[in-house]
């Protein structure tokens, strides 16, 4: 029996995605991370592989279940009750985002729209993959509840920001793909409830795939209008969230589940994909120092600053409110997407682009070391710790 080359490499990679960052998850490595940096060897030692069609598109399918995922997750009636609250933590962010465009502006001289991008990479809290790492954080379910809440606004509050800043050539540019966009907003609850009426009745157990392929539509319009398909993705699942009295079937806590397995499934794919496509350019000895710098300044100024919200507009205790914190440190897949962006888009230096991927990974690890040790310190021995 013959097995062709080629299914062999695709095989043994399907095994290093989905087996090997699971068992290396005892050392307390995250498995995105490794598949991310399974990517980068891989590329390295087959390079048709960089510009292979399948792991691209199952990296679309991997990125837009999870921003599905957590479109769905989203509970507006929570949020709604902790507005006062997130309105501060909103405020102060956007102050920090400000000052840190203006200084890369300054420092990295370059325009304003990287310039903003990339402080949305560096602040922006990875909800997906927080979400996913939650119940092994140690967390109790009140700190749980507030990382959820808090990473879950803020990213709704920086796709906004992605999505006018991305359109901002022009103001015709941005109005045709607000306009494209307030369409789609308007149109997929419409498809939704008509495929709630007119097939789920007549085709029982085709909820879940029919929820995944809007998902998929919204997120292949949304990539057609300029923006990244997580935008259109995380649209069809706040629609479907909200419309979750009406279709109670098709957006149900089993097809919730549902997708759920289907995003850990092809996410990893979207990582090690992610990785082949990191330029031999950025593998130098300035991307470690600019991600070491990066993760040096930005990530104890992140800490302090969640830290001193949940104090003061959460009233939490100092143990709580530096867990809360670190919890909300992780930024692997906004600083992955906005990074991407930066290098496709808008040209960035090779060196500051592996700069950012060094600062997702040190974000993105720091908690699976800090969090375990913080759980286990005494109330006072936090105290006199405090950031």
């Amino acid at each position: 029996m013959h097995i062709p080359t080629q299914t062999l490499i695709y095989l043994a990679v399907v095994f290093g995605v989905l087996v090997v960052p699971r068992a290396l998850q005892r050392f307390r490595l995250p498995a995105p991370l490794t598949c991310f940096v399974s990517g980068i060897a891989v590329a390295s030692l087959f390079k048709s592989l960089a510009n292979d069609n399948v792991f691209a598109v199952v990296a679309t399918l991997g990125i837009a279940s999870l921003f599905l995922f957590a479109g769905l997750e989203v509970d507006l009636i929570e949020i709604r009750r902790q507005l006062s609250r997130l309105s501060g933590h909103l405020g102060v962010r956007a102050l920090f985002l400000i000052v840190t465009a203006w200084l890369a502006m300054r420092y990295f001289h370059i325009r304003w729209q990287p310039a903003s991008l990339l402080a949305l990479g560096l602040f922006t809290s990875s909800t997906g993959f927080i979400l996913d790492t939650l119940p092994e954080s140690g967390l109790d379910a009140s700190e749980q509840t507030e990382v959820t809440i808090s990473a879950v606004a803020g990213e709704i509050t920086a796709l906004l920001v992605l999505f006018v800043v991305s359109q901002a050539d022009s103001i015709t540019t941005l109005a045709i793909s607000s306009g494209a966009l307030l369409l789609l907003i308007i149109f997929t609850p419409i498809f939704f409830l008509a495929l709630n009426k007119y097939v789920v009745p007549y085709a029982r157990g085709s909820e879940f795939s029919l929820l995944l392929m809007v998902g998929i539509i919204c997120a292949v319009i949304s990539k057609s209008l300029g923006v990244h398909v997580l935008m259109g993705a995380f649209v069809a699942g706040l629609v479907a969230g909200l419309l979750k009295e009406r279709m109670t079937t098709m957006a149900s806590d089993e097809n919730l589940h549902a997708v759920r397995l289907f995003a850990s499934f092809f996410v990893p794919f979207y990582f090690f994909h992610e990785g082949l496509e990191v330029p031999t350019d950025a593998l130098v000895l300035r991307s470690l120092l600019y991600g070491l710098a990066l993760s040096a300044i930005v990530l104890p100024i992140r800490i302090v600053k969640n830290w001193i919200e949940c104090r003061y507009f959460s009233r939490r205790t100092s143990q709580s409110g530096i867990r809360v914190a670190v919890a909300l440190v992780p930024t692997l897949i906004f600083t992955l997407v906005i990074a991407g962006i930066l290098r496709t888009t808008f040209h960035i230096d090779d060196a500051l682009y592996g700069g950012l991927l060094v600062y997702a990974a040190i974000s993105t690890i720091l908690p699976s070391f800090v969090l375990p040790r913080l759980a286990q310190l005494p109330s006072a021995e936090i105290a006199a710790s405090d950031i």
